[in-house]
């Protein structure tokens, strides 16, 4: 298979200890969980949340941009948006619900993380049910009608003191290591990625790690093809 032929083309690119070690990343990444940030306009809160996604192996993030462009600070996300697999939904007036439409044609029950009514608490949310993906907000005004309309749940963090909310990429942070870490001490849960997932996720971390990976690529398609 020519995916397979150029992963192991360009794995000579790189040391044997960054192969080592996208192979035990890729062991505990999951897409069972997904993060969609709506309209977050400070970009230290939307790099930090990108941060939290890698380090607690959230792979898919969905970026929503109604009002706001999605921005990410290099001194705060260090690197994480290199290995995240980012989508972007900013053709149309209302992108939330193309946004959340895709995800639940992808079977995601869309999980708005903010006060309601028929909330959950993040210690009784049942995780089991099925695939899940985090709504999270805009710093001043929170997730927007069409988002709250368009949730299947809402799940909110337990709070003890006077002040009734977090900063987005704290929120983030604590749901996100909370939901992974309960996922992966569930053997009823399927989170891992399949094989093929592993597969492309593993050469696109190839070529952002390669100088001219794209050269590279282009030589090795046109060696295989005179062969």
């Amino acid at each position: 298979m020519m995916k397979e032929k150029l992963i192991g083309y360009l794995s000579d690119f790189v040391t044997q200890r960054r192969l080592e070690l996208f192979d035990k990343v890729l062991g505990k990444r999951t897409r069972y969980i997904t993060v969609v940030l709506e309209d977050i306009f400070q970009s230290h809160n939307a790099s930090a949340v990108l941060r939290s996604c890698d380090c607690f192996g959230i792979q898919n993030i969905h970026v929503i941009e109604n009002l706001n462009k999605f921005q990410v600070s290099p001194d705060v996300a260090l690197g994480a948006n290199k290995w995240l697999t980012i989508y972007k939904y900013s053709r149309y007036k209302n992108n939330t619900k193309d946004c959340i439409n895709t995800l639940k044609e992808q079977g995601y029950r869309i999980v708005a993380t903010s006060p309601h009514k028929n909330n959950s608490l993040m210690n009784d949310f049942d995780l089991a049910k099925g695939k899940t993906a985090l709504l999270f907000g805009s710093e001043l005004h929170g997730l927007s009608k069409s988002a709250l309309e368009l949730a299947d749940e809402f799940v909110m963090i337990p709070m003890s003191g006077f002040t009734e909310s977090l900063n987005i990429s704290v929120s983030a942070a604590l749901l996100i290591n909370y939901f992974t870490s309960l996922l992966r001490n569930d053997p009823s849960i399927n989170w891992q990625l399949s094989t093929e997932e592993k597969s492309d996720i593993k050469l696109q971390w190839l070529k952002n790690s390669i100088k001219k990976s794209d050269a590279i690529e282009r030589l090795f398609i046109e060696n295989q093809q005179i062969d």
